[in-house]
């Protein structure tokens, strides 16, 4: 009975709505404005086009740019060049697991292609709305106040990283599942947590930061029950917990690299391409699996993913500090400060508490337990680190243009700490904390009127907004459009 939530359902409401304009938006930008020459990955079609797949590409053509062509090509023929590899394989399975359950009566009338596109559109906008639905129940849990879980959640729908949640990328899925462990994990359900967190690792290889999640609470458990039973005992559980949680995330990924290994490096390991795919790999200097094992294989330990981010990407410590970068240094800067204000915000706040790594205690030896509501929750703290060493390893190590998605699709504080401000010091909201929460007007007792509140009451009240809320808002609603404007037309962006 969790949808007759009041507040959810505004929040269901809200982000299908999102969802649509979305596609609609991206199908408008694609067809009147003329993609750009991009030297992007864009492999040979192997199948004829038809009428039919020509519809399907002119109304969600946008959804298959840039690094969703890598996507899209994984899922129709697998991983056949060795740069294929940086992507990880839990969303073209869910794509193709999606086309053969939703789509078979379409596969004899479209393409493999065309049948794979439209997956992308149906899963992603899917992924896109029960994440939203999951980063307020989240919310709820952790931050304990339905105001600001509600505007988390509004905020969500109008990410900055909002074309990436819905193009063939593998951030919904990804922001899905993450918001899902870490809500199973604050119902203390660590089995299913940690089941979605290592299916968010086998979507993208940032998951592997998750397991501080669950060796944080392993040591608040171990804390709280000192007085319980033997220290000694704790201790054995406490690293117990903690060695299966490691194995549990890093399995998939370990997984997925012995895959490369017999790939590329076994003897005899010579994968069937088609022809087509072979000239062009041949063309473009893609490396293929042909008998010839590459460098990576002879390392000590023997890992693709390294490699390719070394040797394609060039990604590594400050080898983006160039002058040529500083475009998308400035692209990436909104979101770098949020989080730094996020970070510097917390810290001030609760100092002595953050050195004692969230495990401070109080007179009695007991472990603190939510004495505060919203985001300066001390229960806020792991999530604060979670997002500070995200940051820190995007900003020195990481193409930074790519921080905004980054971000918006692996921590809830670039959604908590804006509502935060909103909440704080807009005064068209303050001046709601002395009524009485509902979202819904409609659902509010006889009597008692209560006015539908979230981001439409500021737009038609802008000017009278303060400067932080134009700026958060300035800041969500100019990348959600840009996004779509030039992501979806091979121009750059995050």
């Amino acid at each position: 009975m969790w949808l007759l939530d009041p507040s959810r359902k505004e929040v269901l409401k809200f982000a299908v709505c999102c969802r649509v304009l979305t596609l609609v938006l991206q199908a408008l930008f694609n067809a009147i404005i003329p993609d750009h020459q991009a030297e992007a990955f864009s492999p040979p079609r192997l199948a004829p086009s038809g009428a039919l797949d020509q519809l399907v590409e002119f109304l969600l053509g946008g959804l298959s740019h840039w690094d969703a062509e890598h996507f899209l090509f994984i899922a129709e023929h697998g991983y056949l060049y060795e740069h294929n590899f940086a992507f990880f394989p839990g969303f073209p399975l869910a794509l193709l697991l999606g086309t053969e359950l939703l789509l078979s009566p379409l596969q004899a009338l479209l393409s493999p292609r065309s049948c794979l596109l439209i997956s992308v559109a149906l899963l992603n906008s899917l992924f896109s709305v029960l994440a939203a639905v999951a980063l307020h129940d989240l919310s709820c849990l952790v931050l304990r106040s339905p105001r600001q879980a509600f505007y988390t959640a509004l905020l969500f729908c109008l990410s900055p990283a909002n074309v990436f949640l819905a193009a063939g990328y593998s951030e919904a899925l990804f922001a899905l599942l993450t918001f899902s462990a870490m809500g199973q994990l604050e119902r203390s359900q660590s089995w299913a947590s940690g089941l979605l967190f290592a299916l968010a690792t086998g979507v993208r290889s940032n998951g592997l930061v998750n397991i501080g999640f669950l060796v944080h609470a392993q040591c608040q458990s171990f804390f709280s029950s000192l007085k319980v039973e033997s220290p000694l005992r704790q201790l054995i559980k406490l690293i117990a917990s903690v060695f299966l949680s490691v194995f549990a995330l890093g399995l998939p990924f370990v997984l997925f690299q012995y895959y490369a290994y017999t790939q590329f490096c076994l003897p005899g390991s010579v994968q069937p391409i088609p022809k087509p795919l072979l000239q062009f790999a041949m063309e473009k200097g893609y490396r293929v699996a042909d008998g010839n094992a590459p460098p990576w294989c002879s390392w000590s330990l023997p890992l693709i993913y390294n490699y390719i981010q070394d040797v394609y990407w060039n990604v590594g410590f400050l080898r983006y500090y160039e002058l040529r970068q500083v475009p998308n240094f400035l692209l990436a800067a909104p979101m770098a400060v949020l989080v730094a204000w996020a970070t510097w915000t917390y810290v001030t706040t609760h100092p002595w508490l953050c050195l004692t790594l969230g495990l401070q205690r109080n007179k009695n030896g007991e472990t603190l337990k939510k004495p505060a509501a919203g985001f300066l929750s001390p229960q806020v703290f792991v999530y604060l680190v979670h997002a500070a060493v995200l940051l820190l390893f995007g900003v020195l190590c990481m193409h930074v243009q790519v921080l905004t998605r980054f971000l918006g699709s692996a921590t809830p504080i670039v959604y908590w700490f804006p509502a935060h401000l909103l909440q704080n010091q807009e005064p068209l909201l303050r001046s709601l904390e002395t009524v009485p929460w509902n979202p819904l007007a409609g659902s509010s007792p006889p009597g008692q009127t209560v006015p539908r509140i979230h981001i439409k009451r500021l737009l038609h009240n802008w000017k009278t907004c303060s400067p932080v809320t134009q700026c958060v808002l300035g800041y969500f609603l100019t990348y959600w459009l840009l996004g779509l404007l030039l992501h979806c037309n091979f121009l750059p962006w995050t």
